[in-house]
């Protein structure tokens, strides 16, 4: 198969994966921060943040390994397995952003 006869969305996939894992990492790097600073009483933050932090990164695990299991169980594309896996953790990143932020 040549270059010419790829599909466009096949072709954009793996851009469209990177740009949801970049950000994904800047919104962890938010919640870090804002979860640090909390931590050191530097803003308000519910007593049972630490706990909720152990927690919902078992239950994201859990969700993302499903997730995937059932695309690949559906024969999906390689991409499509890994953006199921990546929609759990990405879904609690951005809940937490708001959540910490204050944007809720």
């Amino acid at each position: 198969m040549g270059f010419g006869k790829m599909n466009y969305a096949a072709m954009q996939a793996p851009l469209l994966l990177w740009q949801q894992m970049a950000r994904m990492a800047w919104e962890s790097q938010m919640v870090i921060a804002l979860r640090t600073a909390g931590m050191m009483g530097l803003l308000r933050q519910d007593a049972a943040e630490p706990q909720r932090m152990v927690v919902e990164k078992a239950d994201a695990a859990s969700e993302a390994l499903h997730a995937a299991l059932r695309a690949a169980g559906r024969g999906e594309r390689a991409d499509r397995v890994m953006a199921a896996a990546l929609r759990p953790y990405r879904k609690r990143t951005r809940a937490n952003v708001r959540r910490l932020s204050g944007k809720d």
